[in-house]
Parts: structure tokens; C-alpha cells; sequence
């Protein structure tokens, strides 16, 4: 190991890339090419903001990962990866934004001189940092190599945590209830709600005790009113009001591991519609966590949940939830299996879901939601001790 920045020791990475390479092997693939930045973390420990710019890891069946990118970020990993320096590979300025050159023709130099001229290379495909540009390119410069859509490969090696990762996310945890009770004692009628969330991440990156805030992949969720009718609005310089339901999705972040929270309060009374729909999402997210089970299925814990709210009258429809761990912006789910009624991916000890079965209803928004664990024996556990409730101000 050549810094002392990594996260986690040799034993760790080298679990990660047996997994890996089983899944490379599987899918008969010679080498892959890794651009989303939480597969790039999570295989070689690289940590920078520099996913706006091509880069990535490139993997064989032997050796060490190779991270390539931007030659000034080549220095970020040499202070984050764990490999040895001549496994970190930079490409020249003169490739960034230029309509002449690309830095894929540099990748597929690179490729090229490890023998990958006519290998079966997978990329991913479905991804936010792989462009339909970049592909072109990669194909254009390596025409006999075939190139397969290796999308998910790594994300699904990452489902099952490890002991040390889960160590993380309940760190992570500890950080998600500071900021949500931040959120829950700063909101009150007046109070911008750019003040508030300028408070919310200041206890998020603050941390708890000595395990310091990272910054999440999402940025704070915090809509009023009709605002709370849509899932996914963040903030403005409004003052919150009463008689509004306000929704606060937040998470604690530890060395980019989150645990996702979110909890709603009420400034003021709240109507008799909202407290009959709290009593049923929370009935419901309790038979929720019973049926998150090992052995059990994704689709078993949502069809638990449904099934409670649908005595009460309540319909909802869509996804309600996803598994989270190490993440880079914009999304902290790791985009594998869901929590919906069509999604049958067997409940495995070690597995770290956000437990988030939201209502969006015709004027207002009620969020209460769990990070949750699958255990060895009995139904989940919750990872954030925050008391699952309709918060009220009066």
C-alpha cells in the first residue's frame, strides 16, 4: 500500500477484486473499463472531485488496477489509491474539451499496450460519467476489440457489505441523526430555509466526536407545502410557514458512506388526513422491516408495506427504496436491486438498504424513512436512532 489516505487495508481490495473479476469472468470479459467514481473508489480508493473529466479504472484478470485520468488528478491518486505509482496513469491537458483530440484515444493507447487490441472490454454503458462521445471514440480507436455492456457489474459486487464498510455506514449513521435533529429543532415559522440548510450541512461536515462529515451525494432535500407534493426539490430563501408540512431527506456521510434519513414535521396542527396517513406509513414500515428478512426478497418488504396501506385506503405505486454504501454525487443509491413489488433479489446478511416509503399526496408530502441492515437472524435494523414519527411544532 503506498498512502496512508486509503481507507481500508489490502485484504479488503484484494475481496473486492476476486468478487470482480468472478463477475468479469462470468460475462467473459477480458478487461473492464470502471468510469462511475463510486465502482473507481470502491475497487482502487480513489477520492477527488474530478468525475467531470474522463477517468477511470481499468481492470484485467491479473495485476493491480490501473486508474487513468487527467494528469493533474494522476496526483490524487497517488494520495488515495492504493496501488503502486505505476498503476496511475495521467493523460496530457491538451485532451480536455478539445475538438480535436479525445482522451479516449489516449485510453485506447494505453489498452492497446497491454495487449487489448482484439480483447472483449467491458464498459458501462448505463452510466452518468461515460458519454455517448466517449464510446465512439473508444470504438473508432480500437476496432478489432469488441465492447460489451458491463453496466452494474461492480455495482452488484458491492451489494453485500463488509464488516468494515458497515462500520462506516453506522458512523455515517451517527453524523444522519445529528443533522436530522438539527433540521427538526432549527425549522419554525420565519426561518429561511437557506438558513436552515446552511445550519444542516454545517453538522453534517462538523461529524460526530472524531468521525468528521463528508459531503453527501445528494444535497438536502426540503420542501414545504405543495412543494412537498414532489420528491426530489431542494431549498430557497423562503420562510418556512405555518400550517406546512416541511419533509427533510438527509444523510450523514463517512469517507463517502452514507446512511439516508428522512423524517417530515408539521408547523402547526396537522389535519386529521395527515395523522390517519402517519399511523399507516409507520404500521406499514414496521410490517416493512419484519418482512426484511434473510431469505426473504426485495419485493417482499415492499408488498408488506403496501399491503398495510392499502387497508387504510392510501394507493402508492413506484419503487420504495434501494441499496446505498458508497457513493459519489448525484445519487447515494447504488442503482442494483429495488425495493418494489416486481424486484425478487434475495435478502442477503450484510445488505444496507434506504427503506424509503414515501407519500406524496395531492397538497402535501410525508417522508419517514430507514437505512436499514439485513441481519444474520431476525428483521432488519435500523440504523439511525431517530424516533419514527410526524415531528409538530405548535
Amino acid at each position: 500500500m503506498t498512502t496512508s489516505n486509503v481507507p481500508f487495508g489490502l485484504a479488503e481490495y484484494d475481496r473486492r477484486l476476486k468478487k470482480t473479476r468472478a463477475a468479469m469472468a462470468a460475462a467473459g470479459l477480458d478487461a473492464l473499463f470502471v468510469t462511475d467514481p463510486s465502482n473507481q473508489a470502491w475497487l482502487t480508493g480513489y477520492d477527488g472531485w474530478s468525475f467531470y473529466v474522463h477517468q477511470g479504472v481499468i481492470l484485467t484478470m491479473e495485476g493491480e488496477p490501473i486508474w487513468w485520468g487527467r494528469y493533474m488528478d494522476m496526483m490524487g491518486g497517488r494520495r488515495t489509491c492504493w496501488m503502486a505509482h505505476d498503476n496511475i496513469l495521467g493523460y496530457g491537458d491538451h485532451y480536455i474539451q478539445s475538438t480535436v483530440v479525445h482522451p479516449m484515444q489516449d485510453l485506447a493507447q494505453q489498452l492497446a499496450s497491454r495487449g487489448l487490441v482484439q480483447a472483449r472490454i467491458g464498459v458501462e454503458m448505463e452510466n452518468y460519467y461515460y458519454s455517448a462521445k466517449a464510446h465512439a471514440v473508444l470504438a473508432e480507436e480500437l476496432p478489432n476489440a469488441t465492447l460489451v455492456d458491463a453496466t452494474a457489474l461492480v455495482n452488484w459486487q458491492r451489494l453485500i457489505k463488509s464488516d468494515d464498510e458497515i462500520g462506516f455506514i453506522r458512523k455515517a449513521a451517527r453524523i444522519s441523526e445529528k443533522v436530522i435533529h438539527t433540521a427538526m429543532d432549527r425549522a419554525a415559522p420565519g426561518v429561511r430555509k437557506n438558513d436552515l440548510v446552511a445550519d444542516v450541512l454545517h453538522a453534517g461536515i462538523t461529524g460526530v466526536d472524531d468521525d468528521w462529515g463528508d459531503y453527501p451525494a445528494i444535497v438536502p432535500l426540503t420542501p414545504s407545502g405543495l412543494d412537498a407534493t414532489a420528491a426530489h426539490l431542494t431549498w430557497n430563501g423562503a420562510p418556512m410557514r405555518e400550517g406546512e408540512a416541511t419533509f427533510f431527506e438527509l444523510s450523514g456521510c463517512y469517507r463517502r458512506y452514507h446512511a439516508p434519513i428522512c423524517r417530515t414535521i408539521f408547523l402547526g396542527t396537522p389535519s386529521d388526513e395527515m395523522r390517519r396517513a402517519e399511523e399507516a406509513q409507520i404500521e406499514g414500515i414496521n410490517a416493512g422491516l419484519e418482512a426484511a428478512r434473510a431469505g426473504n426478497r426485495t419485493c417482499d418488504i415492499a408488498n408488506a408495506f403496501m399491503q398495510v396501506i392499502a387497508k387504510h385506503g392510501i394507493k402508492r405505486t413506484g419503487r420504495m427504496g434501494y441499496p446505498i454504501g458508497l457513493s459519489y454525487p448525484p445519487d447515494w443509491g447504488e442503482r442494483t436491486a429495488s425495493i418494489r413489488s416486481e424486484d425478487e433479489t434475495e435478502l442477503v446478511p450484510g445488505m444496507v438498504f434506504h427503506f424509503m416509503p414515501a407519500l406524496w399526496m395531492d397538497s402535501w408530502g410525508l417522508e419517514t424513512t430507514e437505512t436499514i441492515l439485513i441481519r444474520d437472524t431476525g428483521a432488519a435494523e435500523p440504523l439511525c436512532n431517530v424516533e419514527r414519527k410526524l415531528f409538530v411544532k405548535g
